[in-house]
């Protein structure tokens, strides 16, 4: 089970990473320099491998994203234990220079179940597309219990005010939180 797994894993990340839509374009857009970009994918593929490799930890639980070194954990957790562990973890890779976590308590008989959040992240990214005045790549959006994160490095705080107001505005939407960084 656990091979299947990291196959899995190592497969998204082959598609998703590797893939001209993955790589030329996201450079081409995003607001880092490619040797960051780069820096911070190694991050992001360290802390899941000592994620994968701990145990402790669900990798589909939480989920680490790095801009510019700054690691952001946002997901769910089973105990206090895990939570604390992740952010060992993550604070150990090499290069990580911050660590912020969006993880909450799992909630057992909660209202809001895994389709509630793939729906509320398909409507959000719906609306950050449909704005041209925000560059809806940069932005990555999780969704815990139906809690909007926003997350990723933008041209300016008008795009993050706009960001999180598509967020606010989509139906079923408990919480927004913006984890957005503006270069301006």
């Amino acid at each position: 089970m656990r091979k299947n797994l990291i196959i899995y894993l190592l497969l998204l990340l082959f598609i998703f990473g590797c893939s001209p839509y993955g790589t030329i374009y996201g450079v081409a857009v995003d607001e880092r320099k490619a040797t960051t970009i780069a820096s911070d994918k190694r991050i992001t593929a360290a802390i899941e491998k000592a994620f994968l490799e701990d145990g402790t930890i669900k990798v589909l639980d939480i989920s680490p994203y790095c801009y510019d070194g700054n690691v952001y954990l946002v997901g769910e957790y089973d105990n206090m234990v895990q939570k604390e562990r992740a952010e060992k973890l993550a604070n150990n890779v090499e290069g990580v220079k911050s660590v912020q976590t969006y993880l909450l308590s799992k909630k057992k008989g909660d209202s809001c179940g895994a389709a509630e959040n793939v729906a509320i992240t398909a409507k959000v990214n719906a609306e950050l597309v449909a704005d041209k005045d925000i560059r809806s790549t940069n932005i990555d959006v999780k969704v815990v219990q139906c809690n909007v994160v926003l997350l990723g490095i933008v041209r300016s705080d008008d795009e993050i005010a706009k960001a999180t107001a598509h967020a606010k505005s989509v139906g079923g939407v408990r919480n927004v939180r913006s984890f957005l960084m503006s270069t301006h």
